[in-house]
């Protein structure tokens, strides 16, 4: 890790504030009865010729603002002298640092290089220049994105008020174990007082009681909390993306989606609930933990402050060496199974080459390769530990030392310093939480940020419009209409493609695999926005009916017809509120399926299964056939719908769909004698209308038409 950019230029400093050290000197004497104000006055000094020194030294640097480890480092000596000056302490320390010992200069810059450290720790340390405007835009997105996540949560805000009065409550019991703790032991070393040793047992007693009362009732509000947000998030994402045109689904992996509406969402609602949980319990806890032990013993918590920066920055920099080696590791092990692999996959040719010897040793090799970075990683971790326990013991003896002669000058009781060293052995760990929280917050917004994505986005497809005429004929244009694929831009799949649908008339679309048909089809059914061109419905542009209007107004059956997990009356009526028994009947002897659904042992009420799979291929589409009939479209698309059909169903269900009155209807067929009954055909070739017309002018003409009907006649 490298040291932050003031701890590089610290000896510098302290040189330059010791020239300026021995000038207020000079006239200290004179200014020391002043008092305070005198305090801050050369504070203001000291800032001032230090930030020119600073200036100096950081020529090569000129956007580099001054650090603030320079303003701390001239305000916490008075910030500390004016704080002592309040207190009743016995004794009074000077007024001007000039005229203090050296001892109080050396701990002011070993206090703030302590603190530059720790913020170094946390990669929050002086940079060599400022901030580029990618930084400070990504910084202010990651604070814009926890600030709406943390707005996501306030429909629960009761419960999360309740959950923090519980904390404290916890916090406070948890707090107060250890002190009665040394109370107790302070009775039980002096007189003994058989009324005040039950008051401190029935007081600890309590306290205990009512903070894991507290405790659980807190993590069960929290847990609460992050259930609600979870389902919400999950409900208002999947909204989003059922809103969104077919051409975001082909561009974006499915595992993207469930890995959003499964992992994402978990990582939103644990960022907030979950985090704000263990932030608040640290940092009550962390405050009433130093509370009792500033109460205890001011002189012994100062000492136990340098412990934590210190585990801090030892931290860090075995994580970072740590992560090197392990990725070393795992890559060594990576290359001692490719090995094997090679080996097994090519046996026959290592056994013909009589290379097996040779093979052995190479596997050896790969194997001491890797035994050597995991022994080395090894020697790292139990090194870092090794100084952990160290760093640990050296202040515990410290400590102990500390508190047995303050306990000698009568500073301290018995009993307060096994409450000091019990609060002591917890106050390093809230710290440390509430330092790291931060990271696994900003790892829960990344999560974040990805879902917000997607619930910002707005579909390239509106389904905003309001249009909804009480009677529609179903007169379809296509005017000019040019189109691309958003997965593939630069083919054009229909070009110039301009053709009518007539109320009454059975159009048939026809042309080889890759003409088009099914582009129209889609863009007719609004699942993608033509790039050129428009398409009207009796006279209005489809993007100007309301959504489900249109979709009521033009069905699609299509060749594989998806069904849902359900009854047959529950997939007839699909998207439909309010349908009656009369309603479903009639559609279903419309689709020629009543004779087979009276044939199942529960009617109507027969489950289909997952995706229909409890019925053939010929009964799903009479299905989905009558899906589309019970709305009475005024367009109806039948896109290959007929063809798992037998003859006599095919037929029958012709005849129904066509005594409709002067519905629209639009069929697409691979078989030519399909549409040999049109009133009208359209030819599309390479995305273009070839030609159109009826059966017997398109095989006079002998062009596109009559080539698909002989290449027909030939399969």
């Amino acid at each position: 890790m490298a040291l932050p950019l003031t701890l590089r230029l610290g000896c510098p400093l302290l040189l330059c504030d010791l020239a300026l050290r021995a000038l207020l000197g000079w006239g200290a004497p004179s200014l020391a009865p002043l008092g305070l104000p005198v305090t801050w006055l050369e504070a203001a000094v000291r800032f001032l010729g230090l930030w020119g020194a600073w200036g100096l030294l950081a020529l090569d640097r000129p956007r580099l603002s001054p650090p603030r480890a320079l303003a701390a480092l001239c305000l916490l000596p008075p910030l500390y002298l004016t704080l002592r000056r309040c207190l009743p302490l016995p004794d009074v320390p000077p007024t001007l640092l000039a005229g203090a010992p050296w001892a109080w200069l050396l701990l002011s810059y070993g206090a703030v290089g302590l603190a530059q450290l720790t913020w170094g720790a946390l990669g929050q340390g002086d940079r060599a220049g400022a901030p580029s405007e990618e930084e400070m835009e990504e910084r202010r997105k990651s604070r814009a994105t926890l600030r709406r996540l943390v707005g996501m949560s306030w429909p629960d805000v009761t419960y999360i008020s309740g959950a923090f009065i519980f904390l404290i409550g916890a916090v406070i019991g948890e707090t107060f174990i250890p002190y009665f703790t040394g109370r107790v032991i302070d009775i039980l070393g002096s007189v003994f007082d058989p009324n005040a040793f039950s008051t401190a047992i029935g007081l600890m007693c309590l306290a205990s009681f009512c903070s894991s009362l507290s405790a659980g009732c807190r993590g069960g509000l929290f847990t609460f909390t992050i259930a609600r947000l979870n389902i919400r998030l999950r409900q208002l994402l999947f909204s989003s993306l059922v809103h969104q045109e077919l051409g975001f689904f082909e561009t974006t992996k499915t595992g993207d989606l469930t890995s959003r509406l499964s992992t994402d969402t978990t990582k939103m609602s644990r960022a907030f609930s979950l985090n704000a949980n263990v932030f608040l319990r640290s940092l009550v806890k962390a405050l009433g933990i130093y509370y009792f032990m500033f109460s205890l013993s001011w002189r012994l918590t100062l000492l136990t402050l340098f412990e934590t920066p210190i585990t801090m920055v030892a931290q860090k920099i075995h994580d970072s060496y740590y992560q090197a080696l392990l990725k070393d590791v795992q890559d060594s092990m990576a290359r001692s199974g490719e090995v094997v692999r090679e080996v097994v996959s090519s046996i026959e040719t290592v056994r013909s080459f009589a290379a097996e010897d040779e093979e052995s040793r190479r596997y050896e090799a790969a194997l001491a390769e890797t035994h050597r970075l995991a022994s080395r990683r090894d020697q790292v971790r139990a090194l870092y530990l090794l100084f952990r326990r160290l760093l640990q013991l050296a202040v515990q003896v410290l400590m102990l030392y500390c508190g047995h002669q303050q306990i000698r000058a009568g500073l301290l009781t018995k009993g307060s310093l096994v409450s000091f060293i019990l609060y002591q052995e917890d106050a390093g760990r809230y710290v440390k939480t509430l330092v790291y929280i931060y990271g696994d917050l900003m790892s829960s917004v990344g999560a974040a940020e990805k879902v917000f994505k997607y619930l910002d986005r707005e579909p390239a497809v509106a389904t905003d419009g309001t249009l909804a005429p009480a009677s529609l004929q179903g007169h379809v244009s296509f005017r000019n209409v040019s189109f691309s694929y958003p997965s593939r831009p630069d083919v054009k799949v229909l070009k110039d493609v301009s053709f009518e649908l007539r109320p009454g008339e059975v159009t048939a679309l026809v042309g080889l695999n890759g003409s088009g048909k099914s582009t129209c089809v889609g863009l007719l059914e609004r699942f993608y926005e033509p790039q050129a061109g428009e398409i009207l419905l009796d006279g209005a542009p489809l993007r100007e009916y309301e959504h489900r209007y249109l979709h009521r107004q033009i069905a699609l059956v299509g060749q594989e017809p998806i069904l849902f997990a359900g009854s047959i009356r529950e997939n007839i009526a699909y998207g439909l509120g309010g349908c009656g028994e009369a309603e479903v009947t009639a559609a279903a002897c419309a689709a020629n399926a009543s004779e087979f659904i009276a044939s199942t042992e529960r009617g109507f009420e027969t489950d289909v299964g997952e995706k229909g799979g409890q019925l053939s291929a010929g009964q799903k589409q009479r299905i989905a056939i009558a899906r589309a009939l019970i709305r009475q479209p005024a367009v109806l698309i039948l896109d290959e719908a007929t063809s798992a059909l037998d003859v006599e169903s095919e037929c029958a269900i012709r005849q129904s769909v066509l005594s409709r009155g002067r519905r629209t209807v639009l069929v697409i067929a691979h078989r030519m004698q399909t549409v040999e009954n049109a009133d009208r055909i359209v030819v599309l070739e390479g995305g273009a209308v070839a030609e159109e017309g009826t059966h017997t002018e398109l095989m006079g003409r002998k062009g596109p038409y009559y080539r698909l009907v002989q290449r027909d006649l030939a399969e």
